[in-house]
This record gives C-alpha cells, structure tokens and sequence, in this order.
C-alpha cells in the first residue's frame, strides 16, 4: 500500500472526528445520531493510534457540528479531533475539550435530585478534568463521566 494512501476515503465538504477510542467508536455514533442521516458515513474502528493504542474514525459528509453536539461529544470521548473539511481541504482543526459547565447532557444519578423530579435542565460542573469527576450544581453529588447516563 503508497504511504500517502488514506485509509479511509477522502470527503469533500463535512467533519471527520478522529482520535476516537476504539471502543467508543459506535457510542460516538449514536450519540451524534449519525445512523439517520441521509448523507455518507464513513466509519472506521481500531485503526493503529500513537495517541490511544486503537482509535476509531468517523468521516461524515456535509455535516457540520453545533457546540450542543461537541460538548455532548466530549462527555463520551474527550479529546477527540474534529477537522472540517471543506472542497477537500482542512479548513479548521480542533481538539474537543470537556467544558467547565455541562448543561442539559448528563442525567444526575441521585434519585432525589431536584432535576429527576421537575421539568428542569441538569447543570453539572466539572470539578476535575483528569479524572473525569463531575459535580451536580443542585445536590452536590459527584459523579465519574465514564459511568454517567446522558439525558
């Protein structure tokens, strides 16, 4: 195989999210709701990764990304590289970050919680980024993203 050969196919307009942890390739899937799109998508799972040891990739054409969907990205996988491409080309490239604040995106695992209990957002504050410890802003239980249910 050339070197330069892509593994995956190149798109013209529209995001790849790279740098996926191989495991949470499909949960990325589901989350951006990208089995009901009319466009292509191309998906690609435990490709070699200096960054993650297997990495998935996920090519989605003429689709572009809202903040709401990145922070609810970055709840699942963290760190993950959005490049949006435009005629072929990257035009902008960016590492998704785990907001300070998650609004609306995680449900609260306390069942007395306020938010369990009326019609009202969640409101999570991250309290550490390393170890992925989130902070419910009405009851004050903590809670580790990777076992959080999203709403």
């Amino acid at each position: 195989m050339n070197k330069k050969e892509r593994l995956v196919a190149a798109i013209e307009n529209g995001t790849v999210i790279d740098h996926i942890p191989a495991a949470k390739t499909y949960a990325v899937m589901n989350l951006l709701g990208l089995l009901d799109l009319s466009s292509p998508v191309t998906v690609g799972c435990n490709y070699p990764s200096k960054k993650v040891g297997k990495k998935g990739i996920i090519k989605v054409s003429d689709k572009f990304f809202t903040d709401a969907e990145i922070s609810r990205l970055s709840v699942v996988a963290p760190n993950v590289v959005l490049s949006i491409i435009r005629d072929y080309e990257v035009v902008e490239k960016k590492t998704v970050e785990t907001p300070d604040k998650l609004v609306g995106i995680v449900r609260c695992n306390n069942p007395k919680c306020i938010t369990n209990n009326e019609p009202m957002n969640t409101v999570f504050n991250v309290v550490d980024k390393e170890r992925g410890t989130l902070r419910c802003h009405y009851c004050d239980k903590e809670q580790d993203i990777n076992k959080v249910e999203l709403v």
